[in-house]
């Protein structure tokens, strides 16, 4: 019988404390070094272990799995550059805000700068963009004590630091031998609590009732604009404000407030490209809540209303002073749902007292619904135009107005950067009841998209379609990978918006500037691949659609199957793409124009 090791002791101890803690999830990747780690995640049922080839692409399905939980998972890796790969996903975690706990396996103290294989210096491995990091050097029994406190801090500087939350890095020596038993666990503090660290909480709201009062009193009777993007609060609260202000509320898709509701506009984008629409709609104050659009659009406008002296109100709760374009005049460091509950109670206790919103607040509202109403009408003429003019086929604006709409019943979707998330948010309509979007927009990357959507498939329930571009699905072309083993319902669609290449660079100034033969081969990058042929190789099966018909059919039954596939969307070279999108907003502002005032 074997001997029980102080190592193996450790890591089951940490195991125990991470599920005490609230972990569910962990992703583990084949190596060596990670041996005792990888076998203690192993023998608890109560860990749901998924198994990747891939650390980078592991990485990134960890961040899927806080994503759609909320809760920090556990990515396991071996030694050396193995370490190394997580570092995209961790960088992700940390501006975006997700939870993760990276645990690299490291060699002894005597193994390091003498020659040993799979050896780095992985104690500040990623630097500044974790939230707490902890190199405890191999585990003797002398230090059993400060295990569970270990393992809990872990988890609580994940879920709740004061920079919000984000990924903790554990750097963890093994010795040989690596497959020793565990010993007695130390035991839990009472009553299920976890050790120290693991009963922090997020601090209270720094934006006080008082505080919230004041400023909207300040607004009732004003132009303003309410501005909505992923993590605002919760979407019927931020209806709520909206209409006791009697504001329209710019709605992005991953804000949950895209509803069909006389507040909401979804065609701002489109509508504040035309300077003469964008100067009749200059709000007098703006609140901002949860993470900016990428739209340049709604970015211009602000700035101009900033520049003419409008308030800009940004609510969050981890004061980032999340403003690249400087034109935030007050941060209200707040938890946004509280914030939402505090004004809108403030705003009710004022109505109340005889404070109503006043007539000009109609004029007001009364332009941008107006507006709105032009230019989703101008968007479908133009879709529907073109269709009819080519056959039937399907257009990278199509593929993001129809998408929410014809979902299977409690989809999720990952939206992939570059264009697909820009679509989304400027052609998605309005609808009663949204889907969750999702999408890596800490640091914008196309990396690991795939990754992210199994690890949301897997860390929630019902189906998940992934959206993206055709080098977005080459770039983690690896997480189509099947391996043996349980998928824990991972249902999972990508769908792959095939435009052979890069096509948000025929966007950018370098398509006008740079000769065509050097653009293709410097920002264009179509590939030699077929993408359906690639993922037939690795055994997933793809549907090859062409029409709004076929890509509403295979939306509708997306991942029925409960495990991975692939929709291949064929859609039109990327320079007609670019004159479609150009006809689609030169419609909306022609259509637009009139009804908030403007001649031609």
């Amino acid at each position: 019988m074997s001997v029980p090791s102080d190592q193996a002791t450790f890591v089951a101890t940490l195991v125990d404390e991470w599920v005490r803690s609230g972990v569910t999830d962990a992703v583990v990747c084949p190596g060596s070094r990670s041996t005792p780690l990888a076998l203690a995640l192993a023998n608890r049922s109560d860990i749901r272990l998924h198994v990747r080839l891939d650390e980078r692409g592991a990485g990134f399905f960890a961040l899927g799995l806080g994503l759609a939980s909320g809760r920090a998972a556990v990515v396991c890796t071996t030694s050396g550059t193995a370490a190394a790969e997580l570092h995209p996903a961790v960088v992700e975690a940390h501006h975006a805000r997700v939870p993760l706990i990276a645990c690299t396996a490291d060699r002894p103290p005597e193994l390091h700068g003498v020659g040993a294989p799979q050896t780095i210096d992985q104690a500040d491995l990623f630097g500044a963009v974790v939230r707490w990091r902890s190199d405890p050097g191999v585990a003797v029994a002398q230090t059993a004590g400060s295990w569970r406190a270990l393992a809990s801090r872990a988890v609580a500087e994940a879920r709740s630091g004061p920079l919000g939350p984000g990924p903790v890095h554990l750097n963890l020596a093994f010795r040989d031998p690596l497959t020793a038993v565990a010993g007695p666990i130390p035991l839990g503090r009472p009553e299920g609590r976890q050790g120290s660290g693991a009963g922090a909480v997020p601090w209270s709201p720094g934006a006080d009732g008082r505080t919230v009062a004041e400023s909207v009193a300040g607004w009732v009777g004003r132009r303003g604009l309410v501005v909505a993007g992923a993590r605002c609060g919760p979407p019927a609260d931020v209806v709520a404000l909206a209409e006791r202000l009697g504001w329209p509320l710019l709605a992005d898709p991953r804000s949950g407030c895209r509803l069909d509701h006389p507040q909401v506009v979804a065609g701002a984008d489109a509508l504040l490209r035309d300077p003469g629409i964008s100067e009749a709609l200059r709000p007098d104050v703006v609140v901002v809540l949860g993470d900016s659009w990428i739209s340049n659009a709604l970015a211009a406008h602000l700035r101009a209303a900033s520049e003419a002296g409008a308030d800009v109100v940004k609510v969050d709760p981890w004061w980032r002073w999340a403003d690249p374009d400087h034109v935030v005049s007050t941060v209200h460091r707040a938890d946004p749902g509280k914030w939402l509950v505090a004004a809108v109670g403030a705003l009710d206790a004022g109505a109340a007292g005889g404070h109503p919103r006043g007539a000009g607040q109609k004029g007001w509202l009364g332009r941008w619904q107006n507006a709105e109403r032009a230019a989703q009408r101008a968007i479908d003429i133009v879709l529907d135009d073109d269709a009819a003019s080519h056959g039937g086929r399907i257009t990278e604006p199509a593929v993001a107005r129809r998408l929410l709409g014809n979902l299977p019943p409690g989809a999720r979707v990952v939206i992939g950067s570059s264009m697909p998330v820009r679509d989304l948010e400027w052609y998605a309509p309005a609808m009663p009841a949204p889907p969750p979007v999702l999408a890596n927009r800490g640091v914008n990357g196309i990396d690991g998209v795939t990754s992210t959507a199994q690890g949301v498939a897997a860390g929630g329930s019902g189906p998940v379609v992934a959206v993206m571009g055709d080098l977005t699905f080459l770039h983690d072309v690896s997480s189509l990978v099947r391996l043996a083993g349980p998928a824990w319902g991972a249902s999972t669609t990508v769908v792959v918006v095939d435009n052979v290449g890069g096509g948000i660079f025929d966007f950018l100034p370098q398509a006008t500037v740079v000769e065509l033969d050097v653009f293709e081969q410097l920002f264009g990058t179509p590939p030699a691949v077929d993408v359906a042929r690639v993922a037939e190789g690795f055994g997933v099966p793809v549907s090859d659609v062409g029409t709004p018909h076929e890509l509403d059919g295979a939306l509708r039954a997306a991942n029925l199957s409960g495990d991975l596939s692939v929709v291949r969307v064929r859609v039109p070279r990327r320079r007609e793409n670019v004159a479609l999108h150009e006809r689609i907003h030169t419609a909306v502002a022609d259509a637009a124009r009139p009804v908030v005032g403007i001649g031609r």
